[in-house]
């Protein structure tokens, strides 16, 4: 099968585009020929810094697609469904093997495009808002990088509970995209201080949660943001700096710091949170829930499809297609 590998970590540049064997079926495992990947930010921290699995290495957490063969082992998964799978490495080829248990069948009629961008961001974006955030109706709720898969997950998700939305992005024109989505407040970081824009909107108060995914100063100064007893989730690194908050700056408010990492939920709460994506699923098929889908480069583009998500021009997710 064809799969963009890469030989050591590096800058998108490491990618090769080659055959490699095509994945074994364990006795648990299903088989999927893939139909859309999705280019997750973990994948970009993965070929930058994490060590390989084995060499070469393909990279990538999530895909949908057909199962096309069933482990022996293996008795709620058959040939021919579409299914959508978390994985720990492995998305960026035509094949990829996933244990059945961290698989989702698909709503019937659904495009697998709009699938492969559901469980990790729309999972992430839950977590960080209930599960660790306890977001209840009439809160108000900072959403930094609001043009991002996670983003806009988190915006919807949020308004849908009755949530005052402020939203941090890079351009007027990104913003005003947000509104439909369920933007209240829309702050461009690049031309304001996102703190005294938050300050100025909530009359001095701040925000009673903050989902940050940047880190360093970015997360250091969304503290600064929350209202007394208000509670931030830090839930990525796409700043790339390496500041780190100071915890006496929670002391005043009596605030919380919070870590939110999918992965580690789907695996300790399986039951709860495959359940969780199941429902998100079917509510993004009815079309409750909008995923957007910002650009589909073909496999043998991983490089500029990796760099283009690092450019900071996506809105939405970005996917291949093998």
């Amino acid at each position: 099968m064809k799969a963009a590998v890469y030989y050591a970590n590096g800058g998108p540049e490491v990618f090769r585009y080659e055959d490699v064997a095509e994945p074994a079926c364990g006795p648990d495992d299903v088989v999927i020929k893939v139909e859309a990947i999705s280019v997750e930010g973990g994948d970009l921290v993965n070929r930058e810094i994490r060590p390989l699995a084995r060499v070469p290495h393909i990279v990538g957490y999530q895909c949908a697609g057909t199962v096309v063969q069933v482990g022996a082992e293996v008795a709620d998964r058959r040939v021919g469904q579409k299914v959508v799978t978390v994985l720990n490495w492995g998305s960026h080829a035509e094949y990829a093997v996933a244990p059945a248990c961290d698989t989702w069948v698909l709503p019937d009629g659904m495009d697998p495009d709009l699938a492969a961008a559901v469980p990790t961001a729309w999972g992430t974006a839950h977590e960080c808002l209930f599960a660790a955030g306890r977001l209840a109706a009439g809160e108000t709720v900072l959403v930094h990088a609001g043009a991002g898969a996670l983003g806009l997950a988190a915006i919807q998700l949020a308004k849908r509970a009755g949530a005052t939305v402020l939203t941090t992005a890079s351009s007027a024109a990104r913003l005003e995209r947000l509104r439909p989505f369920g933007m209240d407040v829309g702050i461009n970081y690049v031309e304001e201080d996102f703190v005294a824009a938050v300050r100025a909107h909530t009359n001095g108060r701040g925000v009673d949660l903050v989902v940050d995914s940047i880190a360093g100063r970015n997360l250091a100064r969304s503290i600064q943001a929350l209202a007394y007893r208000g509670r931030a989730i830090t839930v990525g690194v796409s700043g790339r700096d390496t500041e780190r908050p100071d915890p006496v700056s929670l002391w005043r408010g009596n605030n919380s710091l919070h870590g939110v990492y999918f992965p580690s939920s789907l695996d300790i709460e399986h039951e709860r949170v495959h359940r969780l994506v199941q429902q998100l699923l079917e509510q993004v098929a009815r079309g409750e829930l909008q995923v957007v889908i910002d650009k589909v480069f073909p496999l043998a583009e991983a490089a500029d499809a990796h760099r283009h998500v690092l450019g900071r021009n996506a809105f939405g997710r970005v996917l291949l297609r093998p």
